[in-house]
């Protein structure tokens, strides 16, 4: 135990063995939803569910792992939410790209993530982003993913006339999903660790008994992810002139990384008394490797688990605590039939709750500033009703240069800006 203890600095940190296996623990059960939403999701591209499961749970060992054991953070990987449903919704099934070719994209903009990672260009980019577009867009990712679990919910259907509209409340799926949504809220509400999977697994077993589901079935050895193991097309990226898609993948994967390491850093104990950060190289690294690890096996961009915090909360401070949420999820390999029994809806009231929670951002706007937060509110308004996260952001640099050039303030943007404004406005006009 000595080794372990000097290994983790675990004495240093103020912790012992008990308590980082603890917070490994309670971080797993908060984030554990990833490997039943992620292959739902990404199913719907065309992906096998099964070669999904274990590329899902495989990216989020590896990246974990090296997080814990090189970087010694209390932090989490795992394939990313708004990620995946960029994967399937933006470029899968709305610009028509074949899944492979949506890896490739993965696939380079982890390359990129992990050179950004090696160098002085990571501080650069930082401090390009404009704090009101961070935290826009992750409202917009919020209100899309909302959208899209009530959506597999039925609550929200299509409509000739009015584009959208109720779907049908009668149906006892619907009941069961809202059901689902009310007990993560009050689970969560009283700071029960695993809110979101006691539900889904609670809506599920009710679903059996009443029958609207049924048993997934098939072997407990973890599935095969044959299917998907090293099925991208790196070439297509290329032949499809998909940059504006591998760039959107390495700002979602980039910016989202460095917000969460940022926001658990201090809680962690992990900021110098000159206000840098402990290892954040090593950390943000680890995050490029699970994505790059990731499109290899078969599953969408992975990044740093905000969920973390939970861990932290439990006492969590070294590296000790993401070995033991990586542990958990190789565990989980051999838990496939009991993931594949679970229906969309009940997954759908996870989609839903955890878009919510993203919305909360919005707070922290300058409400006062009209360049700030109107390019803001239309990032996060743009994406559900086009149904694209890329429409989303590219409106929200355009709209910033524009309204802060107007208002006076051009000359206090950064040169990063105007170059992601530029590529925005080409973005839109591709296809004239």
């Amino acid at each position: 135990m000595n080794a372990v203890d000097r290994f983790f600095r675990l004495q240093e940190q103020g912790t012992t063995i008990r308590q980082e296996i603890i917070a490994g623990a309670a971080t797993f059960l908060t984030m554990a939803y990833i490997i039943v939403v992620n292959p739902l999701i990404l199913s719907d591209a065309g992906m096998d569910f099964g070669a999904v499961f274990t590329a899902t749970i495989l990216a989020a060992a590896i990246g974990t792992g090296i997080m814990g054991l090189w970087a010694n953070w209390p932090v989490a990987i795992a394939p990313g939410m708004g990620m995946n449903a960029f994967f399937t919704y933006g470029v899968v099934l709305g610009m028509g790209h074949p899944w492979q070719a949506a890896l490739g994209a993965v696939f380079c903009s982890g390359v990129l993530f992990m050179a950004l990672s090696a160098s002085g260009l990571r501080q650069w980019i930082l401090e390009a982003m404009p704090k009101s577009l961070r935290l826009g867009i992750g409202a917009g990712i919020g209100l899309f993913l909302a959208l899209i679990g009530l959506r597999n919910a039925g609550i929200v259907v299509g409509h000739p006339d009015t584009l959208v509209t109720i779907g049908d409340l009668t149906q006892s799926t619907v009941f069961l999903a809202c059901a689902g949504f009310v007990g993560m809220t009050l689970l969560d509400a009283r700071r029960v660790t695993g809110a979101i999977v006691i539900s889904i697994i609670a809506i599920t077993t009710i679903g059996l008994v009443v029958g609207d589901a049924s048993w997934g079935g098939g072997a407990w050895l973890p599935p095969s992810p044959a299917p998907t193991l090293f099925a991208l097309d790196v070439a297509a990226v290329f032949e499809l002139g998909l940059v504006v898609v591998v760039l959107t993948f390495l700002f979602f994967d980039f910016f989202d990384t460095a917000g969460t390491l940022t926001s658990v850093a201090v809680v962690a104990g992990r900021v110098r008394d000159d206000g840098s950060i402990d290892n954040i190289g090593r950390a943000v690294f680890a995050d490029s490797v699970a994505t790059t690890a990731g499109s290899l096996i078969g599953t969408s961009s992975a990044t740093s688990y905000i969920e973390s915090g939970a861990g932290i909360r439990e006492g969590g401070r070294t590296g000790l605590t993401a070995v033991t949420c990586a542990v958990l999820f190789l565990l989980c390999l051999f838990l496939a039939p009991l993931v594949k029994t679970i229906p969309s809806w009940a997954a759908a009231s996870a989609l839903v709750f955890v878009g919510t929670g993203f919305v909360a951002t919005l707070r922290d706007l300058d409400w006062e500033d009209a360049g700030a937060y109107v390019p803001a509110v239309l990032t996060a308004i743009v994406m559900p009703f086009t149904f694209s996260i890329a429409n989303g952001i590219a409106i929200g640099f355009t709209s910033y240069a524009v309204i802060n050039t107007v208002t006076g303030n051009a000359r206090e943007l950064h040169p990063a800006v105007w170059l992601l404004a530029a590529a925005s406005l080409l973005y839109f006009l591709k296809d004239f």
